[in-house]
């Protein structure tokens, strides 16, 4: 029954270690192989050792490579169509004598039994319900595919394999479609297969196959099998598979998607008609009705069982297939004589009027030539009027937003400001900010929306655009361009022109990059602060001098009255810039203060201008000494406090100060870059700031002087110095009191008398310099 061929190891035939052949007959019913170690007293594990089995019809040339490779060649080991293994159950044998001996062992329970000619059956799904395992009770249950999976194989040779049909699982509607491709052949049918599919039509229902002759043994590359279940066609799928009115060798097979109505069909969910331009058609032979089948509707062509499958058709593009002129439509078509046309309102053909053709061009092309030259007149027409109209327009508001009074406070001025400043148009703004696009606002002050934008000579500026059109509100905007057009200092930002043209005035001034001091403090609080003791010193420096320039420096002294941190714009180096004059006051030279409505920002407003409504310089520098505080501690002048409470910063800080506690508030940045000198000169000049009585506080121009005197005494710490903190022997500020308590109380009484020590009050002076010396480094500071 069975020759065993040891052969050798190393190649060749099929007879030596390594490599062992079983011949047995096609027709034997089953075998079982055991491979087994010989002389081993004890059983060991198969590991790392590569076995492989498999079935072939030809010799077999052995070759090591086939057992280091992951797959076996079919070309090499000779595969072919006739070597399969099918599942037979052959406890009885066949289904009569299975189900009539012993139910409960007869396997196939509701299925269909089939025989098997060398004895035993097999179980199969009947009907249209192929899907599902036949050997489970009630298993067995239609389960139609609509659309199949992405990549799938659809030709086999020269023979294309449309949907419903396919190879793979997946890309075929139920099993009852699954074919095969094995050596460039499509087959059909159980293993082995009988017939080779060679066209598959859709339109008409068919199959066109060949029966084969005989099992070739030729290469087989197989894409796709599965025989599980009932994966076969017989009558199920195609109708005259046996029938004799089929030649033997080659026949036409009729197919249908399921044994079912069209009427039946159409209430399924399995209905297999899924293109919106099909339709179902009944599948017979003779008086037999074998199921239904889809087809694209008249018009339409390709694959109805997919869906969107079938397309519209372009009869117009099919040769003679009209005489006239071809109209295509979705679905069909319209043919036109020659002297007519569509009308595809009216879906139907036209007459085509083109009588007097000569006359009626000529008459449109001087008709078009008048209308054109009426247009363009009219055109010219409008766009002159509107000029005007604008003209007049632009002008009234030129006069309402006090133009005329601009032009005398802008020409009374120097010469020099005069050829800097100047009057921009309102197409040149728009033009400038991109018509005011949103993208372009920089922020929105106490007195209108600024606009970064870009002028014709390439400067880049911030547009300053009102908020309001109240008289009041215009009064303000002409008072900070007749201001600021008087004012020349490095440290205050400089106007280029402005904008009358339009119901809202418009300030045109440079543009600051870095944004205001507020965000650069309070930005992140978390964040360490890009400004260093140096720069915070500088610019309280440069923002002292420019409003001591403002309060006596200038043609006419200025009060700016919204002293703030957010009105101190810092430039890409950060130079200080003091901006937002829209709530100043210019006075007289005699006058000392003016009774104005209070204006100013809650948290920097002078109490006693709060409360008498008197103007005075001083005002300014109590609004400075907030800021002052808001450098060292790097506070919000109102602020949360522990207990989540607003709590006023001056007031807070003040408290500090009183009960020597105000390193607890310093910015750590702060204690960590300046000496414990420079923090209470600071603190002390703030403090003097901001004392109740405006006729206590300094003058902007002391505070400007002390400011410079403690920049001057600012020097590096010694290289000893930095060693010894660095070897930790000197002690951190933090870890110290800011003073001894005797110290500390002659610097409290100090501040209430208006003095400011720099040294301990063992000192009888109340400064560390002559006035020379003050002359000297107040040189080195120009304004």
């Amino acid at each position: 029954m069975a020759s065993l061929l040891l052969v050798m190891e190393g190649g060749g035939i099929c007879n030596g270690m390594g490599c062992c052949t079983v011949t047995f007959p096609v027709a034997f019913r089953g075998f079982r192989v055991t491979i087994v170690k010989n002389n081993e007293t004890v059983p060991q594990p198969f590991a790392n050792i590569t076995i492989k089995a498999f079935l072939s019809f030809r010799p077999y040339i052995f070759s090591i490579a086939d057992l280091l490779s992951d797959k076996i060649n079919a070309s090499t080991v000779g595969a072919s169509s006739a070597a399969y293994l099918s599942t037979v159950i052959t406890d009885k044998p066949n289904c009569a004598k299975a189900r009539s001996d012993d139910k409960t062992r007869y396997a196939c329970g509701s299925s269909n039994c089939e025989n098997v000619a060398n004895g035993g059956y097999y179980c199969t799904c009947s009907g249209s319900s192929d899907d599902g395992n036949p050997y489970i009770l009630d298993d067995c249950k239609q389960e139609y595919n609509h659309t199949p999976k992405m990549n799938c194989s659809r030709s086999c040779g020269s023979t294309n394999v449309p949907f419903p049909f396919g190879f793979e699982p997946g890309c075929y509607a139920t099993r009852r479609f699954q074919l095969n491709c094995a050596s460039n052949r499509t087959l059909i049918g159980r293993p082995p297969a009988k017939y080779e599919v060679t066209n598959i039509s859709l339109d008409d229902g068919l199959l066109y196959v060949n029966k084969l002759s005989e099992f070739e043994d030729a290469n087989m590359n197989y894409l796709s099998i599965y025989y599980g279940g009932s994966g076969y066609f017989g009558q199920q799928l195609v109708y005259g598979l046996d029938k004799s009115d089929l030649s033997e060798e080659f026949g036409v097979w009729r197919w249908s998607a399921a044994n079912l109505t069209c009427e039946s069909a159409k209430k399924d969910r399995a209905y297999a008609c899924r293109s919106a331009n099909s339709e179902c058609i009944g599948v017979t032979h003779g008086k037999l009705y074998i199921g239904y089948r889809c087809k694209c509707s008249p018009g339409f062509e390709g694959n109805p069982y997919v869906e969107n499958g079938c397309t519209d058709i372009d009869e117009c593009l099919i040769p003679n297939n009209c005489n006239g002129t071809c109209y295509n439509l979705k679905g069909s078509f319209r043919c036109c004589p020659h002297d007519m046309f569509f009308d595809p309102v009216e879906k139907q053909c036209t007459p085509d009027k083109r009588q007097n053709l000569v006359l009626g061009v000529s008459t449109g092309i001087g008709s078009g030539f008048g209308v054109l030259a009426l247009a363009l007149g009219a055109i010219i027409l409008m766009r002159r009027l509107k000029r005007g109209a604008q003209r007049k327009i632009r002008r009234a508001f030129f006069r309402k937003n006090r133009g005329l009074l601009l032009e005398q406070l802008i020409s009374s001025t120097s010469e020099s400001v005069t050829h800097s400043t100047r009057i921009f148009s309102m197409e040149e703004l728009e033009k400038a900010t991109n018509n005011f696009d949103p993208t372009r606002v920089l922020g929105h002050g106490g007195h209108g929306t600024v606009y970064k934008g870009i002028l014709s000579d390439q400067r880049v500026v911030a547009i300053k655009k009102s908020k309001m059109v109240e008289q009041s509100e215009i009064d303000q905007f002409v008072n900070e361009v007749s201001i600021l057009s008087q004012i020349i200092h490095r440290n205050v930002v400089k106007l280029f022109g402005c904008c009358l043209e339009s119901e809202v005035p418009l300030l045109v001034y440079e543009f600051i990059s870095n944004g205001t001091l507020h965000d650069v403090l309070h930005g992140d609080p978390d964040a360490k602060c890009l400004l260093t003791w140096d720069d915070r010193i500088r610019v309280a420096l440069e923002a002292a001098g420019a409003l001591a320039y403002l309060h006596s420096s200038a043609a006419m002294p200025i009060f700016h009255r919204d002293v703030k941190s957010a009105n101190i714009l810092l430039d890409d180096t950060f130079t200080t810039k003091v901006s937002d004059f829209g709530a100043s006051r210019s006075i007289s030279i005699d006058q000392t203060h003016v009774v104005t409505i209070v204006q100013g920002t809650f948290g920097y407003l002078d109490p006693e201008y709060y409360y008498t409504g008197q103007l005075t310089e001083k005002s300014d520098v109590y609004s400075f000494g907030v800021i002052l505080v808001e450098l060292l501690t790097r506070k919000k002048p109102i602020f949360l406090n522990s207990l989540g409470e607003q709590q006023n910063l001056c007031h807070y800080f003040l408290g500090r100060l009183k009960d020597e506690t105000v390193m607890d508030i310093i910015d750590s940045q702060v204690v960590e870059e300046a000496s414990q000198s420079e923090i209470d000169e600071m603190a002390s000049v703030a403090a003097m700031c901001l004392r109740t009585r405006g006729g206590q506080r300094p003058k902007m121009k002391e505070v400007e002087l002390r400011l410079q005197l403690l920049r001057a005494r600012r020097r590096p710490p010694r290289r000893h110095e930095q060693e010894l903190q660095r070897h930790g022997e000197t002690k951190p500020l933090l870890s110290t009191p800011i003073k001894s308590r005797s110290t500390s109380v002659a610097m409290a009484k100090n501040v209430e008398l208006g003095i400011v020590a720099d040294n301990p009050p063992s000192r009888t002076l109340t400064r560390c310099y002559s006035m020379e010396q003050e002359m000297a480094a107040s040189s080195e500071f120009p304004r």
